[in-house]
């Protein structure tokens, strides 16, 4: 069975004061690329538009594939690798650096018996964090970025069980989910070093 972890790479709307916008936004990405480093038994990718392409190519290992996207969505996504020979894949936000990887192991678990799971981002914002699914992604699923109410894809559902929601976890949306990173875990490397030096 091949499994894909896939980091969607969205716009980002805030950045701390004094950040450039863009390095952020890089960092944030390549630290959720690291991460990736982590798992076991699932292949790492990107997904990106066709503007976003150089910043994909800049934080992506060798050989890490970079899917490009028509639209910036969790949907496009799951096709693309669905078009690739995966089984199942995960999408993730590309603003959760410090994300721990038992976290994906969580949401990608259900999926072995479930055709969807959602893992909400916690915090001020909403929206999710991430989608798991078995691919191709069922026909009731709908469109989806990563703004979306988890409650929104049950509802969908043909029945509300085949969608298993997960445990939360922060965004790095605004000064609140920043305050709540903890120096002491590792990890987030280039965010912690903008950090230092912004």
């Amino acid at each position: 069975m091949r499994r894909a972890v896939v980091i969607l790479l969205d716009l980002v709307d805030w950045s701390p004061p004094g950040t450039d916008p863009a390095a952020w936004r890089a960092a944030l990405a390549e630290d959720m690329v690291d991460l990736l480093a982590t798992l076991s038994q699932v292949e790492p990718a990107i997904a990106a538009s066709e503007a976003d392409l150089p910043l994909a190519r800049s934080i992506a290992w060798p050989d890490m594939p970079i899917h490009p996207l028509p639209e910036i969505s969790v949907n496009a996504a799951l096709a693309a690798v669905a078009a690739h020979g995966y089984d199942q894949a995960a999408v993730l936000a590309a603003d959760a650096p410090d994300l721990p990887g038992l976290l994906i192991g969580k949401l990608l678990r259900p999926i072995t018996t479930r055709p969807v799971a959602v893992a909400p981002a916690g915090g001020d914002g909403g929206g999710l964090l991430g989608v798991a699914a078995q691919l191709p992604a069922p026909d009731w699923l709908p469109p989806l970025d990563l703004t979306a109410d988890p409650q929104v894809v049950r509802a969908a559902a043909p029945h509300p069980g085949q969608v298993a929601v997960t445990p939360p976890w922060r965004r790095l949306r605004g000064p609140a989910d920043l305050a709540a990173l903890n120096p002491a875990v590792e990890g987030w490397e280039t965010t912690r070093a903008l950090l230092t030096t912004g």
